[in-house]
């Protein structure tokens, strides 16, 4: 592990404890921060522009080198953030969203989506078919909407396509980076990674679940219990040492049981959403994710 992560991972470990006991409101204001963070060495590559809707707003994060093709039509990143579906406003979503466009040349359309416990399920993910509703009514068709998500976000990435699919709709592909695709909390996993992981626990994922939801068992809310057959391409990264490890490794497990195309990639020693916080081992998942959309925007 480099001496950056090293470091990383004894900060989080400290800040653990107190995450896990702090109230919604300290845990919104910290996430909001880190999206502040994340943003700042992008502010200069990126325009954004703001979209206004009734129950929540986005954004569009446009980099200022973007990838044009005049004989193929737009592509889009949909952005789905995490934060346990009660954390993360759009602050925090304009962070990775301009990671990701600026690494990749792709507009990025952030959606801070409602959160619990003022509105809990499905406003989340009401919020989130909206969004995708939107990006088709501005020119971008199905097959050129990738969407992308971390933690929650990247759960919500997963209910989206299953919400999508029963309107026989279909996005290009998903990118989910430590998916919360299982909020009853039984992967094996959540209990035996528990002291491992520096940045989750499962205390908090039960407490955010509770605030969220009264049925996690719902497809709709834990995608991991849905019909994935048909679902688009897949590829999906996960710590080595995550609470949410068995929530990666079951749902890739059963989409290519379903016939879907996925690909799982666990990173020894890492944690909770390890990629946002630009550490040397995410180098080659970011090069993955290259790999992908290039494919996907090849294809499509």
């Amino acid at each position: 592990m480099a001496i950056r992560s090293k470091i990383l991972r004894a900060q989080l470990a400290f800040l653990k404890p107190i995450l896990d006991h702090c109230s919604v409101e300290t845990a919104r204001k910290a996430q909001d921060q880190l999206g502040r963070i994340m943003y700042a060495p992008k502010k200069g590559k990126v325009s954004v522009e703001r979209k206004e809707f009734p129950s929540f707003v986005g954004e569009w994060i446009i980099p200022k080198k973007e990838k044009k093709e005049k004989k193929r039509p737009p592509f889009v990143i949909l952005y789905l953030h995490g934060g346990g579906y009660v954390a993360g406003n759009i602050d925090y979503a304009r962070g990775f969203g301009a990671t990701l466009a600026v690494k990749y040349r792709f507009r990025v359309f952030a959606a801070a989506y409602r959160l619990g416990p003022e509105d809990r399920h499905p406003a989340a993910l009401e919020d989130a078919e909206t969004a995708f509703s939107y990006l088709t009514e501005s020119g971008f068709p199905p097959e050129r909407i990738v969407l992308c998500g971390e933690s929650a976000g990247g759960g919500l990435c997963f209910s989206l396509a299953l919400a999508l699919k029963a309107r026989g709709i279909r996005p290009a592909g998903i990118i989910a980076l430590s998916p919360w695709t299982d909020l009853t909390q039984s992967g094996a996993s959540c209990t035996e990674k528990n002291e491992a992981d520096p940045a989750l626990s499962k205390e908090r994922l039960d407490f955010y679940a509770g605030l969220y939801t009264d049925t996690p068992e719902d497809p709709l809310v834990s995608p991991l219990f849905g019909d994935l057959s048909g679902i688009a391409p897949s590829l999906i990264f996960v710590g080595g040492d995550e609470v949410l490890l068995d929530d990666s490794r079951r749902i890739c497990d059963r989409l290519l049981a379903a016939g879907s195309s996925a690909s799982l990639t666990v990173t020894p020693g890492m944690w909770h959403v390890y990629p946002l916080y630009g550490v040397k081992e995410a180098k080659k998942d970011f090069e993955k994710m290259e790999r992908f959309l290039t494919a996907l925007y090849d294809e499509n």
